[in-house]
């Protein structure tokens, strides 16, 4: 199938899902049938040596389907979201110009959102800041404390109110960290991509049948090693269980496990509970979700012919 669109943008296609709902599978499907190329937005995949905790394709899949923005990290660094869009335009430009599209995968909601709308350049809290500003008006009240914001942001100013502290802190801080007004800086946050996307979202409307998926699956990880995959991260000297990737979810559970903090079933009980919140947290992302096109994962065949149905319809509708 040739998508084709009448925009001036180019074409790429999300595919969002919950964890274990089979949406790496599907993405590998539509490979056979579309001039896709896919893209992952996991921010768990990106490690080196997390395969099995991570359900990541077998190599012998990725080498005849590439899926890239996987093992691109050491687990020992951070990959953050800002790191993920940089990368991700990268490649989503790569593949458009190869004439392909961009078929971008995952359950990472944050960096799906990312793509679309870009990221807030506004800085990070700052408690140091935050107290020296509450002992400001302490001394001099709210009503000063405004009167100097208005000098600094007018704009900011005259949208909050004297007596409403919390923003006006927030927007002080902001000036004091930078050197820029949070209305400066909300101006270039918004990056919207430069591509027109059709949204999918495969989800299990059986939650039952999600909970035993994500039960079964993590006892299959049990029995591909998981623990011996982890204990091989848990002897490097340069992790510990704040790091990002050992967060992840069933890594951390399991990391404390061998840490002695918890036994072996309660890792099992609380590996699987995590990911069962996991995925209800995914799904009411995906609830809220604008412009979206549902698949039923019941059924892989009726999944496939789904989401070619779907992409077929979007093309059709931007041609009309």
């Amino acid at each position: 199938m040739t998508i084709h669109v009448r925009s001036s943008h180019p074409a790429a296609i999300f595919l969002m899902g919950t964890t274990a709902s089979g949406k790496t599978s599907l993405a590998i499907e539509l490979y056979k049938y579309l001039p896709i190329e896919i893209i992952s937005v996991d921010s768990a995949l990106v490690y080196r040596g997390m395969d099995i905790g991570t359900a990541k394709p077998p190599s012998s899949i990725l080498e005849a389907i590439p899926h890239r923005l996987i093992n691109i990290r050491d687990p020992s660094e951070i990959y953050s979201m800002a790191d993920f869009r940089r990368d991700a335009v990268k490649e989503m430009i790569d593949i458009t110009k190869t004439g392909r599209i961009p078929l971008l995968v995952g359950g990472s909601m944050l960096y799906f959102k990312s793509l679309l709308y870009g990221i807030s350049y506004l800085p990070s809290a700052n408690y140091e800041v935050r107290r020296y500003i509450k002992k400001i008006v302490e001394k001099v009240g709210k009503i000063a404390l405004h009167k100097r914001l208005q000098k600094i942001d007018p704009i900011a100013a005259s949208r909050i109110h004297p007596n409403d502290f919390q923003r006006l802190s927030r927007a002080l801080e902001v000036f004091i960290i930078s050197g820029n007004t949070i209305t400066e800086l909300t101006k270039i946050s918004g990056e919207v991509l430069g591509y027109r996307v059709f949204q999918l979202a495969i989800i299990p409307f059986d939650h039952d049948l999600l909970h035993q998926r994500i039960t079964q699956r993590f006892y299959q990880m049990i029995d591909n090693g998981f623990e011996r995959e982890v204990n091989m991260l848990f002897s490097r000297n340069d992790l510990h269980k704040n790091k990002p990737s050992i967060r992840c979810v069933g890594y951390r559970q399991m990391w404390s496990y061998l840490s002695n903090e918890i036994n072996y079933d309660d890792m099992i009980f609380h590996a699987i509970r995590a990911t069962k919140k996991l995925a209800k947290h995914q799904i009411s992302w995906l609830k809220r979700w604008a412009n979206i096109h549902w698949i039923e994962n019941n059924n892989s065949n009726l999944s496939l012919k789904r989401a070619l149905q779907i992409v077929k319809n979007l093309q059709s509708d931007n041609l009309a």
